[in-house]
């Protein structure tokens, strides 16, 4: 995988991030710097996204007390892209979403004028909404002064609001 992300070309990268994806059990833990390390080189969305949402997303899943120490570090790094990677990480989590924790994400990063933030958070939450739509109606309600209307407008998408 790593040979592959060193190519020149975004293809080649794409096919380690799918090669990384087959190997389960090294989807660990242990794999959550070489992850960082990838996002951070990577710095796009695309990559971004990926890493986070099948990669870490993954290994928070099977692993969340020995995760969330990571991504709540990340949370604060200066990189948009590790912070967008905090966020997105329970994107496919669905029932096993922390809604505390990605509520309070979301609250942290509320302030930022990034667009790939602002999306993010709006995308994170449209997520959870199909896993549980009041809490997320509940927490656009409650802090709809605090959020961008482009975080808005993507997290509510599929709810009455």
């Amino acid at each position: 995988m790593e040979a592959l992300w060193q190519l020149p070309h975004r293809e080649e990268k794409y096919i380690a991030i799918r090669l990384a994806r087959r190997f389960k059990p090294f989807i660990t833990p242990a794999s959550l710097p070489l992850y960082e390390r990838l996002i951070r080189d990577g710095a796009w969305w695309d990559f971004t996204d990926e890493i986070t949402t099948h990669l870490v997303g993954s290994v928070l899943n099977h692993h969340p007390h020995q995760t969330w120490p990571t991504l709540d570090r990340w949370l604060h790094d200066p990189d948009l892209w590790i912070r967008r990677a905090a966020l997105l990480a329970q994107n496919r989590l669905k029932s096993h979403t922390d809604p505390r924790k990605l509520f309070a994400y979301c609250l942290h990063l509320a302030h930022e004028d990034e667009l790939f933030i602002r999306k993010a958070f709006g995308w994170a939450l449209r997520e959870y909404a199909r896993t549980n739509p009041d809490a997320v109606r509940n927490f656009l309600n409650t802090h709809a002064d605090t959020l961008s209307p482009l975080s808005i407008r993507e997290a509510s998408k599929h709810l009455n609001i």
